[in-house]
């Protein structure tokens, strides 16, 4: 007995140390080497593409998938039929797949497919590639994949394509047979309808043969500017020109997703950013975007350098804005935006693209369940980017649009929860204010609770420790509770897992003799700390503040201008809430809650008391 107890009693660390390492954080590696030939004629192309995988996770994989997204752009696709049948239809889109014709629709077909040197069986369903390992891939092991295939560009309908309606010859995203990411959650193998993406970290190698007039705009590095020229070549280099068709090579390290564009009349100039990247602009020119697109380097210098300070630095060397798809999208290391803009236009839509670079191209959220995360927080600080480019001396809020519109939908009865997938929202209009605004109200209101000096420091923090790494929701609210000492899931779970609306108000105002009792009372579902300031008739403010029982802390002082009193918590089970104010009620001139405005509270008609208004004279009615 004493001798089995020993054992049970050394095997413990163990035990502990084998249920640590399963928890342990892990992610796929990917090595992509694609070799494309482009027939501008045909605008289709043919590609070899070899694909080292790494299973770092801990289990056996019997399957593997790709993503063949051009199969979306097909009548009768997924994309196609849900946009016949949503009641908001973008309207790039509406009902244009289903008119196209056999020149015009996009496919992706596979010619062969290889694991380590043998032929693998496999089934194409939509924009799903299923593949059945011909032997399974154990943890920690790594395998090569040799795929033949031949695919045609659609015409442009939807981020992907060529002959937009600016004249751009080709837009490639989404353009390459993609393997899907597997992570704690399994496989990631949602069909393109047109909503989000997510990748697998890893390193690219491509190489594209084309027409010899063509200009490329890509993400990552190339690798011999001075035999392409267009503007790549160093300084002073004659580059000799050629008809035959031209290589480019470029190699991206450490990205999840390669976009490239091409055309023949495309006007390419660069930009340094000071101990930053050299960014670059490839756009065809016209008589309606030359100002735009030649005032819009200065722009972006200054907003990169922006960017990098206050939320975290760009770690690469370029970044390019390419003239191209539909309206704007992110891809690492590049954009593209439709180019026929006047300056602010254009240039709030770069701000907002490049600042996709953070949120979707480094710290790179499943977009899918979490686009609130990527959208929602890239508006939120391309917003401030914007404040900073052209008012910079202003204090007004800059996230009062997204504000309005969430309360639109709050006030609508149609709101849908954050965790909602995007495929699945039952409306682009719900999808966009969701994604965009309230995305972007979750991190303003979280300053109200943890305070704006403390958000930026966990911003930043945030970006330092998850780049790379395809952090969660729980993952985010984490850092902003190191930094702040609070705790934070009650506001994670009600703001993002319900609708649960905000509504606090002030219910009392009693005095008696040298104080003032002020009873608040919260209307809504959610519960929230409470800043309530207060203006007296002298001049002089005070903000009494009361912060949540769950929130085990309080914030640091933010407003510097008035005294802070800090009340006892608010156990959120109480549906009101007294205080007593050292002051008599004729000296109060204004009760307000939140006068910063960062709280959403659905109906703010509650919120303020002016005192000289709302107190009047005694009226004797029996006479």
């Amino acid at each position: 007995m004493y001798k089995k107890l020993t054992l049970i009693f050394l095997l413990i660390p163990l035990i502990g140390k084998s249920q640590s390492a399963s928890t342990t954080y892990w992610q796929q590696r990917v090595e992509y080497e694609m070799d494309i030939d482009m027939n501008v004629k045909t605008n289709q192309f043919t590609g070899d593409q070899k694909l080292t995988y790494y299973n770092n996770s801990p289990d056996t994989l019997n399957k593997v998938f790709y993503h063949l997204y051009f199969n979306a752009f097909q009548p009768g696709s997924m994309m196609d039929v849900r946009s016949l049948n949503i009641e908001d239809p973008d309207r790039r889109v509406g009902d244009r797949i289903s008119k196209l014709s056999d020149e015009e629709i996009g496919y992706q077909h596979i010619k062969s497919l290889k694991q380590n040197g043998k032929d693998v069986t496999y089934k194409i369903e939509g924009t799903i590639l299923s593949v059945r390992l011909n032997k399974p891939i154990l943890p920690g092991e790594k395998v090569t994949f040799k795929m033949e295939f031949e695919a045609q560009v659609p015409l442009q309908v939807r981020r992907s394509g060529r002959d937009s309606s600016e004249g751009i010859r080709y837009s490639m995203s989404q353009w390459y047979p993609k393997m899907a990411e597997y992570d704690e959650l399994g496989w990631h193998t949602d069909p393109y309808i047109g909503r989000e993406f997510h990748g697998v970290w890893g390193d690219f190698d491509v190489k594209i043969t084309i027409d010899p007039t063509y200009t490329i705009g890509a993400t990552g590095y190339l690798q011999n500017p001075d035999k392409i020229g267009h503007g790549y070549e160093k300084e002073g280099t004659e580059v000799t020109t050629s008809d035959k068709p031209l290589t480019w090579n470029f190699k991206a390290e450490k990205v999840h997703d390669f976009v490239w564009a091409a055309d023949p009349d495309y006007t390419h100039t660069t930009a340094q950013v000071p101990n930053g990247p050299v960014l670059h602009f490839i756009y065809q020119e016209n008589s309606e975007n030359k100002d735009a697109w030649e005032r819009l380097p200065e722009y972006m210098v200054k907003a990169m350098q922006f960017v990098s300070e206050n939320f975290g630095k760009y770690p690469y060397e370029k970044y390019s804005f390419i003239h191209g798809g539909d309206g704007g999208m992110e891809y690492p290391m590049a954009t593209l935006i439709s180019g026929d803009r006047n300056l602010n236009s254009l240039l709030g839509t770069a701000v907002h693209e490049m600042l996709h670079s953070w949120y979707q191209g480094l710290l790179a959220t499943n977009e899918s369940l979490y686009p609130w995360m990527d959208e929602g927080f890239t508006s939120y600080a391309s917003s401030v980017t914007m404040q900073y480019l052209m008012d910079p001396n202003s204090d007004a809020d800059p996230h009062t649009n997204s504000y309005r519109a969430y309360y639109m939908m709050a006030e609508s009865g149609k709101e849908e929860p954050l965790t909602t997938h995007a495929d699945h929202y039952h409306s682009n209009r719900s999808y966009s204010i969701n994604s965009y605004a309230k995305g972007a109200v979750f991190l303003h209101q979280l300053s109200y609770v943890v305070g704006q000096e403390t958000l930026m420091k966990g911003m930043k923090r945030y970006y330092h420790d998850w780049r790379f790494k395809h952090p969660t929701s729980s993952d985010f609210i984490r850092t902003i509770e190191k930094v702040s000492d609070l705790q934070l899931d009650w506001y994670l779970e009600k703001f993002v897992y319900t609708t649960d609306q905000i509504d606090y108000g002030i219910k009392s105002v009693v005095g008696e003799g040298d104080a003032t009792y002020v009873t608040l009372e919260k209307v809504g579902e959610m519960m929230m700390p409470i800043d309530l300031f207060i203006e007296y008739e002298d001049g002089s403010t005070e903000i009494y503040y009361i912060p949540l029982r769950v929130m085990l802390g309080e914030k640091d002082v933010e407003d510097k201008t008035a005294a802070r009193i800090t009340e006892s918590p608010w156990p959120w089970t109480y549906p009101t809430y007294t205080l007593k104010v050292n002051s008599k009620t004729s000296a109060i001139k204004k009760i307000e809650i939140d006068r910063t405005q960062r709280m959403a509270d659905i109906d703010r008609s509650n919120n303020s008391l002016d005192l000289k208004k709302a107190t009047k004279a005694y009226e004797d009615t029996t006479k």
